[in-house]
């Protein structure tokens, strides 16, 4: 969804925004309902920083800091999505 723009186009297309933070939405929640042992056995996955962005996005929806979403899409998550797919099928 981001191929092309650049950290200007959130504040420029609002659906682009509201998309990417509903991504990142169910993405914490997903993170949510992984078991505490399910967490333990992954300790490089940033749990608490992944459902703790979407509890943010939930209940900030009017405060939402489009520098922190942007860099949670260009960054934090080809990172996560690194993550072998065989592990995150396991969780």
């Amino acid at each position: 969804m981001i191929a092309g723009k650049e950290r200007d186009s959130l504040a420029r297309e609002r659906l682009l925004e509201l998309a990417l933070a509903r991504l990142v939405e169910v993405i914490g929640e997903a993170a949510s309902k992984v078991s505490p042992e399910g967490k333990q056995n992954y300790p490089l996955i940033p749990w608490w920083e992944v459902v703790n962005m979407r509890n943010r996005l939930i209940h900030g929806y009017d405060s939402i800091d489009l520098n922190v979403l942007w860099d949670t899409i260009d960054v934090d998550l080809p990172e996560f999505i690194a993550i072998p797919e065989d592990i995150l099928i396991e969780i």
